[in-house]
Order: C-alpha cells, then sequence, then structure tokens
C-alpha cells in the first residue's frame, strides 16, 4: 500500500513526520515532501521503530537525489516556492528498505557469504551486567586482549572461554575504560535512561544533522551543467571505512558522482566490505604521511566538490584534512563529516562502530531476549540510516550550491551514529508483527566484479527516472590509479 504525507497507515505517518524533521534540519522546502509515497509492509521487527528510521533516510535522500536531478535536467525551477512539477515522483517500500539496510548480510563472493563479527567481538557478562567488545580488526582483537592480560592463541574456543572469565571477574564500566585505555573497543551494556543522563549521551544529544556554511568563494568553474543524473560530473574524495560513510560515498556513485576511496596502506582492512559498499566508486590508496603521496591528495583536493570523512574527530588533523583546513584550501568544498559518539563530550574522540553504539545508549537492552541477553537490530540500522542522512546532505548541499541563490560557498556537514541513535530511540513505537519478514525477491542482483562474482542487494533510491543499480562493480582494493576520470 503506498500512502503520501498525512496518510492514516501508521508506518507511513510516522516515517513521513520523521522525513519532514530531516528534510527541514536538510534546509529542503517543506513542499517537496509532498513528492514522497510510501509502500509499507514487509519490514522487520525490532523493539526500536527502525522501520521507520530505514524508511525516513530513505525518502530525503531519494527526495534530494530528485530535488537535483530536477535542477540539472535543465532551466532551474525554485524550490522555495509551491512543489515544482520538474521535481519527480519518490517511492519508498519497506521492502526495498529493509533489504538494502542489510545488504552486508544478502553479499555472496563468488557464492560465499562476506565476512562478519569475529569470535571476540560479541555480548560478554560483566560483574555487574553485561559488556560489548568489537575486534573484527586484528589490531583491535590485539589491544583487547592486551587489555585483558591475554596471549593470542590459535585455540579459538579456549581463548574465548579465558576472555569470558576476565571480563566476568571485573565490572563493564571498568573493563570499558581499560580496553579503551589500550586502543581497543568494549562498551558497557547501559539502559537508554542511563545514557541519557551521562556526561557521553549528553553531548550526542545534538541534532542529527549540523550544517553550517564557511566561506563565499566560487565553486569549481565551470558550474555542472545539465545531466541525466543527479550527481554526474560531481568529484567525491571518499576517505570512510566499514559501512556509514561508505554507505553515502556508494550512493553518490549511483547517481553519478565520479568517487575515489582513499584507504592507507598502513591500516588493515575487511575487503569483504568493500565488495559490499564499493559499488559505484574507485578504490586507491595512498599514504599522507609521503611526501609524494601526500602531494597527489592535495592535486585531488584541488579539482574535488565533496570530501567525506568516516575517522574519530581529531585522527585526520595531523594530516591537515581538519574540515577547517580543507575549505581554506579548497574554498567552496562540501565536507561531510561522520563520527560514532559525536564531536565534543569525553567520548569525541573514541572509535566507535553501529554495534558498540547500540550497546552504549540502551538499544542492545531494548533488543533483550527473554533471559535477559542483550540482543541487536535485525540490520546495521544506524550505520545505513546515518549513511543515506549523509547522502541526502551532500546532495542538498551540491543543490544549494547551484541554486539561482547560490553563491559558491562552501558547506561543512556533521553526523554521528549516537545523534541518529537519540533520534531513533525518540521515535513513537513502530510495530511490525514478528512472524513477518521482508520478501527480498527482485532486491538482489548479480554481477561479475575484479573481485569475483557478486550476489548484492540493490539500492532503496528510487524516483522517476532513477538508476536501478550502479553503473561500476567494485574495483579490487587500491588497484586504481589516484586521478580523476576524464
Amino acid at each position: 500500500m503506498f500512502s503520501h504525507t498525512g496518510a492514516s497507515d501508521t508506518g507511513a505517518a510516522d516515517a513521513s513526520g520523521l522525513a519532514g524533521d530531516l528534510w527541514a534540519a536538510l534546509g529542503g522546502a517543506p513542499s517537496l515532501l509532498e513528492r514522497v509515497g510510501y509502500g509499507t509492509g514487509g519490514g522487520l521487527p525490532a523493539a526500536v521503530p527502525v522501520m521507520a528510521l530505514g524508511r525516513a533516510t530513505t525518502a530525503v535522500c531519494a527526495l534530494a537525489a530528485a530535488e537535483l536531478a530536477a535542477v540539472r535536467s535543465g532551466p532551474f525551477v525554485s524550490v522555495r516556492g509551491p512543489v515544482p512539477t520538474s521535481v519527480p515522483t519518490v517511492r519508498v517500500t519497506d521492502g526495498a528498505v529493509a533489504t538494502a539496510f542489510t545488504s552486508e548480510r544478502h553479499l555472496l563472493i563468488d557464492g560465499r557469504p562476506g565476512a562478519t563479527f569475529a569470535p571476540l567481538s560479541r555480548f560478554w557478562p560483566t560483574a555487574d551486567g553485561w559488556i560489548r567488545t568489537h575486534a573484527n580488526y586484528p589490531h583491535h582483537r590485539a589491544r583487547l586482549l592486551a587489555a585483558l592480560g591475554l596471549r593470542d592463541r590459535d585455540d579459538t574456543d579456549a581463548l574465548v572461554a579465558e576472555v569470558a572469565r576476565r571480563l566476568a571477574a571485573t565490572p563493564g564500566e571498568q573493563s570499558e575504560r581499560a580496553v579503551y585505555a589500550a586502543g581497543g573497543l568494549a562498551v558497557a551494556v547501559r539502559t537508554a535512561s542511563a545514557w541519557a543522563a551521562s556526561e557521553p549521551g549528553r553531548a550526542a544529544a545534538r541534532p542529527v544533522v549540523e550544517r553550517r556554511a564557511v566561506g563565499t568563494a566560487p565553486a569549481r568553474a565551470p558550474a555542472l551543467p545539465p545531466a541525466a543524473l543527479p550527481a554526474e560530473g560531481v568529484r567525491v574524495l571518499d576517505l570512510t571505512r566499514v559501512i556509514a560513510g561508505p554507505v553515502a560515498t556508494r550512493t553518490l556513485g549511483l547517481l553519478g558522482a565520479d568517487v575515489l576511496r582513499i584507504d592507507s596502506p598502513r591500516l588493515p582492512e575487511l575487503w569483504d566490505a568493500q565488495a559490499d559498499t564499493g559499488f559505484g566508486k574507485r578504490s586507491t590508496a595512498l599514504d599522507l604521511a609521503v611526501r609524494a603521496d601526500r602531494a597527489v591528495f592535495e592535486e585531488l583536493l584541488g579539482s574535488a566538490d565533496v570530501v567525506v570523512t568516516g575517522y574519530r574527530p581529531g585522527a585526520l588533523d595531523r594530516y591537515g584534512l581538519s574540515a577547517e583546513a580543507l575549505l581554506e584550501r579548497r574554498p567552496g568544498l562540501i565536507v561531510a563529516q561522520l563520527s560514532a559518539w559525536g564531536f565534543d563530550g569525553p567520548w569525541a574522540g573514541r572509535r566507535g562502530f553501529d554495534s558498540l553504539v547500540q550497546a552504549a545508549t540502551g538499544i542492545a537492552l531494548l533488543q533483550a531476549d527473554a533471559e535477559g541477553r542483550p540482543g541487536a537490530l535485525p540490520g546495521q540500522f544506524l550505520d545505513h540510516g546515518t549513511g543515506y542522512l549523509i547522502a541526502a546532505g551532500v546532495l542538498r548541499a551540491l543543490t544549494e550550491r547551484l541554486g539561482p541563490e547560490g553563491d559558491g560557498t562552501g558547506c561543512r556537514l556533521r553526523f554521528a551514529l549516537a545523534t541518529t541513535a537519540a533520534r531513533l530511540l525518540g521515535l513513537p513505537a513502530d510495530p511490525v508483527p514478528a512472524a513477518e519478514r521482508p520478501d527480498h525477491s527482485g532486491r538482489l542482483a548479480e554481477t561479475d566484479s575484479p573481485m569475483g562474482r557478486l550476489r548484492y542487494a540493490l539500492p532503496p533510491i528510487r524516483y522517476d527516472g532513477s538508476p536501478t543499480t550502479w553503473s561500476r562493480p567494485p574495483s579490487r582494493p587500491a588497484a586504481d590509479p589516484p586521478r580523476w576520470q576524464p
């Protein structure tokens, strides 16, 4: 069933209400929300309204794409007044959202599933509750074990048992502090109220989208010409990892952008993830601590339109890659920054992942089973939802830069998984029947790629005239030259 804003269907109404809030935060004209229709049914059940979050973030991303498509298709039509008929209609369906927001679970690489959580990434009982660890990366595994005073070993079962014994003997927040002090990742499981009352929780309770105009310099000349795809000709430097940031840049690639992902050759990466999030982009490696590589990066930056970063606040500053430094060297740039815990407060500089944010913010306890063991959402909804929101922010910034009042002013956008979690926890209940399961038929596709034969989830972004899939499969990691396409 398709519903528009104001429909009586609870799921569509909740999604349209959140979409309205997000669209306003992105600076969009309220009248354009009338272009969005929702098809409910076939969602994922959860203790918190994940489908409302998924619908809304997909909706604003698709609407931002449709709006920019109208701008790029010919003479600009103002979006400040009544709904322009040139803006295509957007369609958001639960099945498409449920499939796309669990894309990493549908991935097959030459018939095998992609890598999942490592043995030491899980919930553990503590002396006073529970703790969640993240040790998918080898260096995070090593730091977790070092914090617990353990040596690594090949016997996984014995190692898991020993980690369990150490954590069970200690209060959760004590282990949390010790693991983070060692450079690892562990978060004590908290209730939603405890998190909201904590200093990190209060710091993360910020607007889910933070936008700030920077400078008045003109954008790259010449201005982007008319094009069939909204982001065609837009150059995006992708300095992100894991899911949320790569989902954002994957979406910009879907919409025509030239996306170049840059990884450090000194940082380990889980390359199966790139088989999922690498669609629509190219992949290269640059060591920014090496003078020659840094010169290449600066040359790329000199003609970039967008930079998306996904490292914790401060991590890129030593390379001169703070938003302020980037905008000083490249006036008119759009810089989108992603963090786990926000950009101020005591946890701002901490590493984090979707699973850890769920544990800290109370979501894991809301998802607990009958025995009280913490649980997880049916997908990485904080990652995916934030990813589509980042893409929406970039698209809206491009529209404003190209519009009749656009002056090429640069823009800094900030997003955080913890603020997305806070917004999710503030939504009204959106019950999905436990027996309901999404129908993935017609929402998965296969393609050959340099990484092998891939089965992958199709994108949920749909508007009249939108692409149905990406124009290129993922590259092999670091296999592409560090230059823009002609």
